[in-house]
């Protein structure tokens, strides 16, 4: 809670808002060199033979995506450039775009590493990965209070 003095010297302008400018809109959250900057959002689901990691990147072709594991680490990423160039009599335009993102997830002991599967379809990468067989198998035991 901020008493009324703190919250009206923190919405006075500073002498140095002006001086800082240029790197406030290169660093203000997520935005960078006035881009904004996009990183999937990711669903986690579990259910008893298996972990799906739903992640959002419409737009993309599977081609796209470059998927590892690497210990029991799992890296989704991903890199896309585009160019595109009009010429006409009196001038040139050349533009670029380039994108990427980079996540990453640690995987449970219980993966089966060898089984992770991918599929991209309507804009979402789905990757299951399946629980090794004596993971399946584990049931809770319920303990009784005394």
């Amino acid at each position: 809670m901020s008493t009324p003095a703190l919250k009206k010297f923190a919405d006075s302008p500073s002498v140095f808002d002006d001086f800082f400018k240029p790197w406030n809109e290169w660093f203000d959250a997520g935005k960078f060199m006035g881009r904004t900057m996009n990183i999937p959002a990711v669903n986690i689901t579990e259910n008893k033979n298996e972990f799906e990691v739903a992640l959002a990147a419409p737009g993309m072709k599977k081609s796209d995506f470059k998927i590892g594991v690497e210990g029991n680490m799992l890296t989704i990423s991903s890199e896309k450039e585009e160019s595109t160039e009009e010429k006409d009599k009196k001038f040139t335009r050349k533009e670029y775009n380039y994108s990427s993102f980079s996540r990453s997830f640690t995987l449970p002991e219980e993966i089966n590493k060898e089984k992770i599967d991918a599929r991209y379809e309507d804009g979402v990468l789905k990757i299951c990965l399946p629980r090794k067989e004596e993971a399946k198998n584990n049931t809770t035991k319920q303990i009784a209070v005394k």
